[in-house]
């Protein structure tokens, strides 16, 4: 790990908390400061000031056989998915009335670098670029509240961001909604927008309900 730019407690909190939403520590899975300070080589301070912020986050508990891993339940996912379905298409309305011409070439540049990485199959860069295409809305929205809500309930549901781009067709018609999201923006129609946004939000809850139960 390089731990130069950000505090070493900071470092080891982001690469843990990446390893439980991503999901390479599974839910219900034990883990340990000996375990972890191997993993990471480090000590054990750095160590217990993240596991100390992922209680805080509700992403860890306390247990008889230790410190197990909750992670992102489905209905976590669902309840976040509810949050966003009622406030995102918000944050779409403010990116219109708000955003500049850079923010607005950014969102075509994710949409257009995700169409390339579809036709490639390439899993990782499409969910990278999902995360760029609502962070472009989340700040240009004009709106630090929204920002500061949405942005970390996009974050933590990344396992099941990257389950409903785990077929072809279901990656698809994910990169087909954020292009239609783009064109109603260029075209100045909120109305439109917001529909499009909370439509694509809830089939990205459809989808990704549908990948856990097939996972």
């Amino acid at each position: 790990m390089d731990y130069k730019t950000v505090s070493l407690s900071d470092q080891v909190f982001e690469h843990l908390e990446s390893n439980i939403l991503s999901g390479k520590y599974q839910r219900g899975e034990i883990i340990t400061e000996l375990q972890l300070c191997a993993e990471l080589g480090v000590s054990r301070t750095p160590i217990r000031e993240a596991l100390r912020r992922l209680f805080q986050e509700h992403l860890i508990e306390d247990t008889p056989k230790g410190t197990m891993v909750l992670g992102i339940t489905p209905k976590d996912f669902r309840d976040m998915s509810e949050i966003r379905l009622r406030i995102e298409d918000l944050a779409v309305r403010g990116f219109i009335e708000h955003g500049d011409a850079d923010s607005l070439k950014a969102l075509n540049e994710a949409v257009d670098f995700q169409e390339f990485y579809l036709s490639r199959g390439d899993v990782d860069q499409l969910k990278a670029l999902d995360g760029r295409f609502h962070e472009i809305i989340y700040s240009g929205c004009g709106s630090m509240i929204l920002r500061d809500t949405l942005s970390p309930l996009h974050k933590k549901i990344q396992q099941y961001r990257r389950n409903s781009l785990r077929t072809p067709e279901r990656a698809a018609h994910s990169v087909r909604e954020h292009r239609e999201i783009l064109q109603a923006i260029q075209r100045h129609d909120a109305d439109l927008a917001a529909e499009r946004m909370r439509a694509h939000i809830q089939n990205a809850l459809d989808r990704g309900l549908v990948s856990e139960e097939e996972a």
